[in-house]
């Protein structure tokens, strides 16, 4: 208990010192938001990484899914890695670094006004990121105060109370910049300690070898009446599986709290950088968090009773005092850098997009501050209150919640800002329509699941058909809308044109052989 306690404090002493001592850089809205969009590759690629993994994915997902699909859960860790980390970097990095800054959007509402001319869109994208990333971050307080519960024996509120007040402190003190420090930090405790968790529960069971050996043992008739289906390279449900990947991997195109960390980009270099670090970064955590829970199903768990989210504490529990005190600080860190990540962007959007323009009636430096800092504990305390709630009345599981929050908003922005960045014929009509066929599928298979068939009742299912169905949705409705006015959008495009001078070492030249 001495040496849990002991890492708790120093971590949380740590996360509080670098919150304040960028305090002062923090005085003004770009640099409070986007950190002066001059934070470099290391910081960004780790910002990036560890906004996307928490204890959502360490605890709920990696738990679910690891029961369900056996050590073919591993896929979605690759998929996060290549999909959701790689191919985002090289597909949206530096085309919305280039455009947000040419258009001076600080935030995704930001963007789709300045891109179509539309305060509409503004407001509409706005509201739809404070709602939607309020059941996002409650299932983050969920998935940590289940390792808080089983290493100390505390209330659920208590861990709950604890993790809200620190994040509110250094978030509110130092805004981005202490965010992506702090996300740097954390990132290194995330990469060394996956691997430290995963070869100790591993060793439980007699290494790699007795661990597949003993999973390949398990059999589950209502899943599958096929041998060894949970050691099998593609699982019980290869279907389902895509569906998961697809969510937690191409969901990410569509996130606002992931997007706006290209915002904030510095140079060049950043991006080349921050692409291999944050592709490898995924492939170790994301991988190792989904290949652990691959071999759940070999621990004794009453999932019927307890539910998916008390797998992963039950193979935790039984490893040393040490380890477990490394498992609590990974995991608090993933929770905390995504949830510092979750609050900036919802109450920076909530302030930036519809507060200032709709009830100060001048722009005001001073005034969007004080409200961004203000929004980050209503957001913070709101989502706490949920996530009591959710808890105590088994609402839903972590992974369902997640679900709901990633397919409302990738459905909505994941395909209007990615035909904006690349298509200039993409219409204000398109992205109007995305904003509802999103939100609105994921509310209606909330509220309404009988209405879809059984593949998609699942908001997990439901919210990669949400992502794929915008892809489709918007060419169509804007190859059959009036197109956007050719003067505003060869202005718009205008920033891929400009030209730049570079060294040889970075471009040939025909000459240079000459």
């Amino acid at each position: 208990m001495l040496i849990k306690i002991i890492l708790l404090l120093v971590f949380f002493a740590v996360m509080l010192a670098v919150g304040l001592y960028y305090r002062r850089s923090a005085a003004n809205v770009n640099n409070f938001v986007l950190g002066g969009r001059s934070v470099g590759p290391w910081l960004t690629a780790f910002a990036y990484g560890t906004s996307y993994f928490s204890a959502v994915i360490f605890v709920g997902y990696a738990g679910q899914f690891g029961w369900r699909f056996g050590v073919a859960s591993t896929w979605i860790g690759l998929g996060n890695a290549f999909i959701g980390s790689l191919l985002a970097w090289v597909l949206l990095g530096r085309r919305t670094r280039i455009m947000t800054q040419h258009l001076g959007s600080a935030t995704m509402p930001q963007f789709f006004e300045q891109r179509f001319s539309s305060p509409a869109l503004k407001l509409a994208a706005s509201l739809i990121i404070f709602v939607f990333l309020i059941p996002y971050t409650a299932s983050l307080y969920n998935g940590l105060s289940r390792l808080f519960g089983m290493a100390f024996d505390v209330d659920y509120t208590i861990c709950i109370a604890v993790m809200a007040v620190l994040t509110a402190v250094y978030v509110i003190a130092g805004g981005y910049m202490a965010t992506a420090v702090n996300d740097f930090i954390l990132g290194i405790i995330m990469r060394f300690g996956i691997v430290r968790i995963v070869a100790s529960v591993l060793m439980i069971n007699g290494g790699l070898t007795g661990s597949l050996a003993a999973l390949a043992a398990v059999s589950d008739e209502s899943v599958s009446d096929i041998p060894g289906v949970f050691n099998s390279f593609f699982g019980p449900d290869p279907f389902s599986l895509a569906g998961v990947v697809i969510l937690t991997s191409l969901g990410t195109w569509g996130l606002p709290q992931m997007v706006q960390k290209f915002y904030a980009i510095k140079d060049e270099k950043s991006i080349h950088t921050g692409t291999v670090i944050s592709t490898i970064f995924a492939i170790i955590v994301a991988g190792g968090c989904y290949f652990l829970g691959g071999f759940g199903r070999i621990f004794p768990v009453d999932v019927a009773a307890e539910g998916y989210d008390a797998i992963i504490p039950e193979m935790l529990s039984r490893l040393s005092p040490f380890v477990i005190g490394i498992t609590l600080i990974l995991v608090l860190s993933a929770s905390m850098s995504t949830l510092s990540s979750l609050v900036l962007t919802s109450s920076s959007t909530l302030t930036l997009d519809f507060i200032a323009p709709t009830i100060y009636k001048k722009n005001s430096e001073k005034k969007n501050l004080i409200t961004i800092r203000v929004f980050i504990g209503v957001f913070i305390l709101i989502s706490a209150v949920i996530a009591i709630l959710q808890y105590r009345y088994k609402i839903a599981f972590i992974a369902q919640l997640m679900g709901l929050s990633w397919g409302a908003l990738a459905g909505s922005f994941l395909a209007p800002f990615l035909y904006s960045l690349y298509w200039k014929r993409t219409t204000k009509p398109a992205c109007a329509v995305s904003f509802l066929w999103g939100s609105g599928v994921m509310l209606l298979n909330t509220f309404l699941p009988s209405i879809f068939p059984d593949v998609l009742k699942s908001p997990i299912n439901c919210g990669a058909f949400a992502m794929l169905g915008g892809l489709v949705i918007v060419p169509l409705v804007s190859l059959i809308t009036k197109a956007p006015a050719p003067e505003k959008v060869e202005q718009v495009f205008s920033c891929y044109a400009q030209t730049v001078t570079v060294p040889i070492t970075e471009t040939l030249s025909k000459g240079s052989g000459e």
